[in-house]
């Protein structure tokens, strides 16, 4: 099957490219070969957002190592076509050098866990990308402690849900430039058109997916304003019609609103879900950012207080929200229950 953003135009491009960068990339004095469109990588994390990556990849023509602590993922994407690996050692030994490794893990401590599992079998050279949503400070250490043993870290901001990791995602990188340019055909055969782009140095890419997710929280928060104010003015209407209307022609229209517009298919009073909207942690980062460097942010900053006060007292654009996170994510919510859980 054909992919829209991986057109024999775009294949020619890419060769083109590495034809004009040539064989001379050095990374800290590592040689950085070019590479085939067609690259075996290593893919550690197979949870909802990484089991449709590897999925995708192996769509493209790419063959993929993938490993996960659950085996009974590693075996689903067996049965799809992947090489299964039972440790990290064993993905690694599966990988000629230099290696390709991404990660697509929970952030904070299992993103550590797996470069301190995985980095005694990797040599000068590879390169370890991760997709997850990591704290971009984290990443610059990260990748500093890495290049003292030559081996490269690509941050790479990914965007577009769960949908988007299966067909087409939004891709913001981070890290080595020569490092970037030497897996860029695996990032844009991932991407949607004019999806991918280069950041800048380490912690870059996380950093502007971190923005990227601020501005989200605003976004939304506005949406379900909207739709609290419509339900409160007396008015019978359709939360699914005027949904749909605005994604059609409306100066607001756009994914979000097209999704608020399948959430109102399923019930235009959102009853199958509860209104407490959950802090992941990088709207939180955007505000702390937006105080270090002193930068207005009241928009983003309101939008995180209310996903706080949501948790003790909900309304009607809190339940628009979660339902947004829900269906372009697979996010957890709460049922109106308080206090059980959906996935």
């Amino acid at each position: 099957m054909e992919d829209a953003a991986w057109t024999a135009p775009v294949q020619d491009e890419f060769l083109n490219r590495r034809r004009r960068i040539g064989t001379n990339n050095h990374l800290r004095g590592y040689y950085l070969p070019k590479r085939s469109i067609d690259m075996k990588t290593g893919f550690i994390g197979l949870g909802k957002m990484g089991f449709n990556m590897v999925e995708h990849l192996l769509e493209l023509g790419h063959e993929v190592v993938a490993y996960d602590v659950s085996a009974e993922a590693v075996a689903a994407i067996a049965d799809k076509g992947a090489t299964p690996a039972g440790s990290l050692q064993q993905l690694a030994s599966e990988l000629a050098a230099p290696r390709i490794v991404w990660m697509m893990v929970p952030a904070g401590p299992p993103v550590d866990a797996v470069i301190d599992g995985l980095a005694p079998f990797l040599k000068a050279g590879d390169i370890v990308i991760d997709g997850g949503n990591s704290r971009y400070t984290d990443t610059v250490a990260r990748a500093a402690k890495l290049r003292e043993e030559g081996i490269h870290m690509l941050d790479v901001g990914t965007s577009g849900g769960l949908d988007g990791a299966r067909h087409g995602a939004c891709m913001m990188v981070g890290g080595e430039r020569e490092a970037y340019e030497a897996v860029e055909p695996l990032l844009r055969g991932l991407c949607v058109e004019n999806g991918c782009g280069y950041m800048g140095a380490s912690g870059a890419g996380h950093f502007v997916k971190m923005v990227h997710n601020g501005i989200e929280y605003g976004m939304m928060q506005a949406i379900g304003e909207g739709f609290d104010l419509l339900r409160a003015s007396g008015y019978d209407l359709d939360n699914e019609t005027v949904a749909r209307v605005w994604s059609n022609g409306s100066v607001i229209r756009g994914w979000l609103m097209e999704l608020a517009e399948k959430a109102f298919t399923r019930d235009g009073d959102l009853g199958w879900l509860g209104g407490a909207v959950a802090d992941s942690g990088e709207g939180r980062w955007t505000v702390e950012a937006a105080v270090q460097l002193g930068v207005s942010a009241p928009i983003i900053t309101g939008a995180l207080f209310e996903r706080f006060r949501s948790q003790s007292s909900e309304s009607f654009s809190d339940k628009v929200v979660a339902a947004l996170r829900h269906e372009f994510g697979g996010h957890a919510f709460q049922s109106p229950e308080a206090g059980e859980a959906k996935p």
